[in-house]
Order: structure tokens, then sequence, then C-alpha cells
């Protein structure tokens, strides 16, 4: 009997949050499930790992029963390494992390845990997919993101993924039946303007919270921006190799030694 596909489940909203626990009941209708999550939130870690101090694991009681699951006092990119190496008795087939509260499209995807455990995987060489609902609020409803997200993870699984490729998936806010469907997009340009909220303790003494707005630079119809903007799911593949190949060409007529 073919045994069914492990799916290693995690995010960066922490063990407890309702996207994860959302993706943990689509992927037990596809394989077989294991959660390793962070303990806390974790949100905006990017691929941090912890080198300073010591990890804990500890398995945690989940209402849904047929899977466990693990929480982590790590980052996400954490979670992935020490369930490939301490948890899991065979390889994954597939790692999925998420349905993180808020959007990961464009620049955002540097900055983001939910897709920095994603990438963690795709760089052990394991098919790796990070989901996002573009609502931030812990009581969002993912419930319309369920088929999609089945069928993105399904063809992850049957069709495999090219080496050094993970999958970006933003999911608009919208009722199912005003979804359009799944474009393949890129990564917007866009970027944030940071601004700081700078205050005073009782004690006189100054801090400040991070702002900022949201920039969109990219007029272009391809992108991940537009597709959810305009209703559609965003799927863009991501690659963890930053060389700039387009550039190398160029920097080797350079004289570095004159």
């Amino acid at each position: 009997m073919k045994k069914k596909p492990l799916i290693l489940v995690t995010n960066d909203d922490g063990v407890t949050a309702p996207g994860i626990r959302t993706l943990v009941s689509v992927m037990k209708t596809i394989g077989d499930v294991v959660v390793v999550a962070p303990d806390s939130p974790q949100s905006g870690m990017g691929h941090a790992i912890t080198l300073d101090s010591t990890l804990h694991i500890e398995k945690i009681y989940v209402e849904t029963n047929g899977y466990d699951a693990y929480s982590c006092s790590g980052t996400p990119a954490d979670c992935v390494k020490i369930a490939l190496n301490e948890i899991l008795d065979r390889r994954p087939d597939l790692v999925v992390s998420g349905i993180n509260h808020g959007s990961n499209s464009s620049i955002n995807v540097i900055y983001s845990g939910t897709m920095s455990a994603a990438i963690e995987a795709g760089i052990e060489g394991i098919p790796a997919i990070g989901f996002s609902l573009l609502d931030y609020s812990w009581n969002a409803n993912f419930e319309h993101s369920k088929s999609y997200i089945k069928s993105i993870a399904e063809n992850v699984l049957n069709e495999g993924l090219t080496e050094g490729i993970v999958l970006n998936v933003n999911i608009p806010n919208l009722e199912q039946n005003k979804i359009k469907g799944i474009k393949i997009c890129r990564q917007a340009k866009a970027n944030w303007k940071e601004e700081f909220d700078k205050r005073k303790t009782p004690q006189g003494k100054d801090y400040y919270w991070l702002t900022g707005t949201f920039v969109n630079y990219d007029k272009g119809e391809d992108t991940d921006e537009w597709a959810l903007e305009h209703g559609y799911i965003s799927v863009v593949p991501v690659q963890f190799d930053l060389t700039a190949h387009h550039v190398i060409q160029k920097l080797n007529t350079w004289s570095f030694n004159e």
C-alpha cells in the first residue's frame, strides 16, 4: 500500500493561530501531517535563526486529533531545521507555511517569517509553499481559501517544483464567489515608506513604533499586487539564490588590480 505523503506544517503567527489550524485541516485531506511551529508570534523575523540561546520543543495537545504538533521556542526557520533533524522520522514530501494573517506579497517576502520557513525547506531540497491571506485580523475567515490551497498543494505534490524554487501564494480577502482564479505572477516592485512614531516613557526616555505606508511603484499587469487588487490569488515562484547573474558579465569588465 502506497504511503500517504508526509506534510510538515509551520507558520510565523504561532502554533495556536487560526491560520495554521485551517492549513492543517486542508493538509489532513491530502496526507499525514506533523506541525512544528513557534510557541509565540514571530512575524517579520525574516530568515533569522537562533544561535545565541537554546531551543526548546514541546509536544502539545491539539483539539483536532490525527496529527502530532510541537511548539518550538525559535523562529520559523528554526522550526523547519529542528523538525527535519530531530522530530520527523522521514523526510517530508511537502512543507507548507501559513496561513499567514496578512500579506506577504511583493517586498514583504523579504521580511516574512512565513516565507522564510518555506525557503528553509527549499534549501533542503523539499518542495515548499508559503500561504498568506490579506487579512491581518486574528479572527480572519480562511474558509474561502481552502479549495485553492488544496489544489495548489496537490499540484506541487504531483508535479514537483524546480530545484531551488518555492511558491509564495497570497489570497485576497474576498468571498469565494468573488475570487476570479489563480494567476502566476512576478513580484511587484514596491516597498515600505517607513515612519517612526516617537514617544516618551513616563521616565522621559524616547522610544519608537515603526509604522509606514506600502507604496507600489509597479504598473505592470503581471505582478502579484495587480493580481490581488483585481481579485486573483497570486502565485510567485521564489528563488533563494540571490545572485544577480545578469550583472556578472559587466562586473568582469572592471579592473580591480590596477
